[in-house]
């Protein structure tokens, strides 16, 4: 089965072009842009392996990032897929259309800590914790290992109930902190999947960091994100056979 991937494009995307980067350099394959304002076709839905939520401000963030978007077209799809093990992956404005379409516990809230006046926090590089390896995006990484991964978002403080962050702790369901306090998020907490492991959700930008290019400081930390990615699916596919 070929490894193939769905971007989901929203009101308001802006990072499809980097995610669509990733797919074709790392994964090997050309991503298919669907458009939110409608159902993914269910032939082409059966087939896909990946769906990504790029970042971006759907609908203009306007009441909540992702509150609007949660009740787009192509959100059925989106769950549906997720229901029968498809890797979801949302990035930013993707991690919190997740989390408040309840394919993801929790909610992303105003930066915390954030010193510029709309509490907008945007950096080229972040350091941040391997939190966990046993997960396919994680997997190519060391446990507690410090990567660098860009950031831009203004509701990127995670919170959640105690028993639920206790949860996610007790279920390795945390897969990278932030080395610092950036944004105000509880624990730390940076990016998290789903019991089940397939939906992921992350703040900062691993598509943004695919090449070891150090004139530019670049460190390629983001790519073995999807090289682990790579791995499962491939390894999947070869069990599937």
């Amino acid at each position: 089965m070929p490894l193939n991937a769905g971007i989901i494009v929203f009101p308001g995307s802006n990072c499809q072009r980097d995610c669509a980067d990733a797919v074709r350099v790392v994964l090997g394959t050309e991503p298919i842009f669907f458009e939110s304002a409608q159902p993914i076709p269910d032939a082409q839905l059966a087939e896909l392996a990946l769906i990504i939520l790029p970042g971006g401000f759907s609908y203009g963030d306007y009441l909540r990032s992702g509150a609007i978007a949660k009740l787009a077209p192509v959100m059925p799809s989106v769950h549906s897929a997720a229901q029968r093990g498809v890797t979801v992956l949302g990035i930013c404005n993707g991690f919190q259309i997740l989390t408040e379409s309840g394919l993801l516990p929790g909610a992303l809230t105003h930066n915390a800590s954030a010193t510029q006046p709309n509490g907008f926090v945007c950096n080229r590089f972040e350091p941040l914790l391997i939190a966990q390896t046993h997960h396919p995006f994680t997997q190519c990484y060391s446990q507690g290992q410090q990567v660098v991964f860009p950031v831009a978002h203004g509701e990127g403080n995670y919170q959640a109930p105690e028993a639920t962050l206790d949860e996610l702790e007790a279920n390795n369901q945390v897969l990278l902190r932030y080395a610092r306090d950036l944004n105000g998020s509880a624990r730390g907490i940076a990016g998290i999947c789903n019991r089940q492991g397939n939906v992921v959700g992350l703040m900062p930008h691993p598509e943004r960091n695919l090449w070891h290019r150090p004139e530019l400081n670049d460190s390629g930390d983001g790519r073995r994100w999807f090289e682990g990615l790579l791995k499962a699916l491939t390894s999947k596919n070869a069990v599937n056979v």
